[in-house]
């Protein structure tokens, strides 16, 4: 059987990146999504497991010392995370999984495992990102002024992604989305044991 691929999405507040991700999913059961785990209390409608893996300081800090922890930060009081062993699980199943993530995390996972494949979503611009913003009716000025200067940040980081999409058009994003994962398929990277396997055979 051979390893599953692991997948580091990621893009700015707005750009789509959770309905595409949802697409994806929806379309193959196949491929595992990574829940994160966080020691804040679900809100309401929140599902352990699903939403999040809602854990205690205490665990989580036990996650972090054996080193069961892809990558965590501390928000607000509370830490969130990716654990390593439902990741790496599925992976060694023959799963790939998607990674949904802020750039810092991303940055962490693909130190953790080179061979993980990064995709940044792109939106159209800055200005069409706002646009989106504003439509949603659902934050002040000063704080879709605040999304889209940190917008323009975690842009800056998408040259050290392998892949950008750009959601001008969903079903293009996700059909996009969907080619980037096949052809990770072929790439170096994500090879190397078949690669050395091949060598072996000589």
């Amino acid at each position: 059987m051979s390893k599953g691929t692991l997948f580091v999405i990621s893009a700015p507040s707005g750009t789509g990146k959770g309905t595409i991700v949802s697409r994806i999913l929806a379309d193959d059961p196949s491929v595992h999504f990574s829940v994160s785990a966080t020691t804040r209390g679900p809100r309401e409608g929140e599902t352990d497991g699903v939403n999040y893996y809602f854990i205690t300081r205490e665990e989580f800090s036990g996650l972090i010392e054996s080193g069961g922890m892809l990558e965590y930060a501390e928000f607000c009081g509370n830490f969130y995370g990716t654990p390593k062993k439902p990741v790496f699980d599925n992976l060694l199943a023959g799963h790939d999984v998607i990674l949904e993530i802020e750039t810092v995390g991303a940055m962490k996972v693909k130190k953790a495992c080179p061979e993980a494949v990064g995709i940044f979503i792109l939106p159209p611009s800055l200005y069409e990102l706002r646009r989106r913003l504003e439509k949603r009716a659902t934050d002040p000025e000063e704080v879709i002024s605040a999304r889209v200067a940190q917008a323009k940040s975690e842009i800056e980081k998408s040259y050290q992604y392998d892949y950008v999409v750009v959601n001008d058009d969903l079903e293009k994003a996700v059909a996009d989305v969907k080619t980037v994962m096949k052809a990770a398929k072929n790439m170096t990277k994500t090879n190397k044991e078949t690669i050395e396997g091949v060598l072996l055979k000589c």
